[in-house]
């Protein structure tokens, strides 16, 4: 007997400002900064140009660009690390990351 699957894959998600808005809403886990958490998913979840629209919104909300996760990085340390974090990078810089 198969078992059908009960989610297509979404290709080609629209990322539209109201649904970029939707993740500075998302909760971190225990302890983890907020900040941190936010931009992480989005980075994670978000090609670069929608990033650069996020990142606006997060630092128009009063958020902290420069928050750290729990190994103590910034989202830029890790993002500089990353094969193909360039344009992410960039994104963080000219907003003023460090």
């Amino acid at each position: 007997m198969a078992l059908k699957k009960d989610k297509q894959k979404v290709l080609g998600e629209v990322f539209d400002d109201e649904r970029i808005k939707t993740f500075l809403d998302i909760q971190p886990y225990g302890d983890m900064n907020a900040d941190f958490h936010v931009l992480e998913k989005a980075y994670r979840g978000m090609k670069a140009e929608n990033f650069e629209s996020f990142v606006k919104f997060f630092l128009e909300a009063g958020r902290d660009i420069n928050a750290t996760g729990e190994d103590g990085k910034t989202l830029l340390q890790i993002v500089d690390e990353h094969r193909l974090g360039e344009d992410y990078a960039a994104i963080l810089k000219a907003s003023g990351a460090q």
